[in-house]
């Protein structure tokens, strides 16, 4: 069965959680503090705890998009919301109270309310709305993301009213994966928090007895009802799976199945401790990779043939269309490796037409995508804000095709390694660390989304021992992640932590949080739920998880 059709599963302990009794008796304590805080700010013990992890994306970067394929996993880094229904609130149906342990964000309080919706001239609905500042990022709006998803899923309404609506709750929230980093902490967010609401609203089941009906693809889809991105960071979080990386494919629908990775590696992640920020940055960063994409998708179309209307289509589309691809005969795993290999030798149509420039003016691009100027406004700028004098087609598409081809060839050695003799495993951990740098060099180069920090830090874990080491996340600052012989971690560690300039001011604790090793996430297990049996026993036990996305109640 594709991971993403599987159930909800059950955990029973921490070991199973985290994948080890060490890890599990460091949590207890972060556990146990933070029901204690909930028990000191509200009054009465938390119902349940929801956790979701960061993660990070071995390789893949800027291609999800474009619905290509991916290769994330889960990392200890996580979100923990200490959640539980009130009967006190004057506030009206579903008010929520949220608080974070950060100081420096501050108590909120919201309500959500049913509000009506022209879609045409004939047409109106009623749908519900929290009010959700997209003009900053401020963290209660992730938490209300989530909240979201689980409203209209759960929560239909009519006419502006609601048969029974949601609870009112209290939440408090604490975190221990770095904001801005590329480990993806907004997703973490909303997904701990869309199992946060199910839980209190009893829209999830209470083990054997009352098995959840909610699949892990549908819990995906829900925690990003609300956040308009691609599901990748949502779904890493939800289905990783133990000493594996998750391949995780978009087109034509979501599917992920597990990618072991060979024995001995350690994955490393440093942070370069400089925070690219959205909110300022987005214009000329990541909203304009995401416009050259998709114009590039269809030029290219327009010069392979293939027809496209007035909406807007991916690579991934253009590829699967230009090789014959029709529904219910999806291209192989196979057959995409080798469309990809043939595109790569026929992106020169996105360059300039004249001079040596590889960029191209707006008004080359427009003319290149055969729109009328109105038409190619509204389709491409009028939903999203970029700034650009030139557009760089062929870098983004290049390094769109050759990083989803280099995903594909990533799994392959992965699948490869299951078979191998012990003397055949370095071999394939150096052509794994390969495509790794492959990646930086074309993040780098073609679709300019490193830094100078990054480059620099990326070049000491090579030279420190690192096997592969490319940035991970959105870029432009944030984490490098570092592929690292087991046995060589330490070391490894060290090296980076005295050879990193920005590291040097750091104190132990600050350093602990910035460079740190982990492994992929531990998967579900689904055995009875029963009391934790550790000498310093929490007093809470886990009932539902999913792999690395774990809630837990009251006994």
């Amino acid at each position: 069965m594709d991971y993403a059709d599987q159930a909800i599963p059950v955990y029973t302990n921490l070991t199973d959680v985290f994948g080890g009794i060490g890890a599990s008796l460091q949590s207890i304590e972060r556990w146990n503090g933070l029901a204690q805080e909930f028990e000191k700010k509200f009054g009465r013990k938390p119902s349940y705890i929801a956790r979701a992890p960061g993660r990070v994306n071995l390789i893949g970067e800027h291609i999800d998009y474009a619905l290509f394929g991916v290769l994330p996993a889960a990392v200890e880094p996580d979100i923990l919301i200490a959640c539980g229904p009130t009967s006190t609130s004057t506030s009206g149906s579903g008010s929520v109270v949220a608080e974070n342990l950060h100081g420096k964000y501050s108590r909120q309080e919201f309500s959500p309310i049913v509000r009506g919706r022209s879609v045409d001239d004939t047409t109106h609905v009623e749908e519900w709305h929290l009010d959700i500042n997209t003009k900053e990022l401020r963290w209660e709006s992730y938490v209300k993301a989530g909240y979201y998803g689980v409203l209209q899923h759960y929560f239909p309404s009519s006419k502006g009213t609601v048969e029974k609506g949601p609870v009112p709750v209290d939440l408090l929230v604490t975190g221990s994966v770095p904001a801005g980093s590329g480990l993806s902490s907004s997703a973490a967010m909303v997904v701990a928090s869309t199992l946060a609401f199910l839980a209190v609203n009893d829209k999830l089941g209470h083990g054997p007895e009352r098995p959840s009906t909610l699949t892990k693809g549908q819990l995906v889809k829900m925690a990003m009802e609300n956040e308009k991105t691609s599901c990748m960071d949502q779904a890493a979080s939800v289905m990783s799976d133990p000493a594996s990386a998750l391949y995780i494919s978009f087109y034509p629908a979501l599917k992920a199945s597990p990618a072991s990775l060979p024995p001995g590696v350690v994955f490393v992640i440093a942070n370069s401790l400089v925070i690219s920020d959205k909110a300022v940055t987005a214009k000329t960063n990541y909203n304009l990779r995401v416009v050259e994409t998709l114009v590039a998708a269809r030029v290219l179309a327009r010069t392979f043939g293939v027809e496209v209307g007035q909406e807007r289509i991916t690579l991934r589309e253009v590829v699967g269309k230009y090789s014959g691809e029709t529904p219910g005969n999806w291209l192989s795993v196979e057959k995409l490796a080798t469309a990809l290999e043939d595109v790569l030798e026929k992106l020169d149509v996105l360059k300039a037409r004249e001079g040596s420039r590889s960029g191209v003016t707006m008004e080359e691009m427009v003319e290149m995508s055969g729109l009328a100027p109105d038409a190619f406004h509204r389709i491409y700028l009028s939903w999203i804000d970029v700034k650009a004098t030139h557009f760089e087609l062929y870098k983004r598409a290049k390094h769109v095709f050759s990083e989803a081809l280099r995903v594909l060839q990533f799994r392959q050695v992965c699948l490869e390694s299951q078979d191998s003799t012990e003397g055949d495993v370095a071999g394939y951990r150096r052509k794994l660390g390969d495509l790794m740098n492959e990646s930086q060099e074309s993040c780098a180069e073609l679709f300019n989304c490193s830094c100078p920090e990054i480059d620099q830090l990326t070049k000491l874990a090579r030279s420190a021992g690192a096997i592969g080491s490319p940035f991970l996340g959105a870029g432009w600052g944030g984490c490098t992640v570092s592929m690292v012989a087991e046995h060589q971690v330490k070391g490894f560690i060290s090296k980076i932590r005295d050879e990193y300039p920005p590291y040097q001011s750091l104190d132990e604790a600050a350093l602990g949080e910035a460079i740190f090793a982990t492994k992929p996430g531990r998967g579900a297990c689904g055995e009875s739920p029963r009391r934790l049996a550790y000498k310093k026993r929490s007093d809470y036990q886990p009932v539902f998880s999913t792999e690395g996305l774990n809630m837990w109640f009251c006994p």
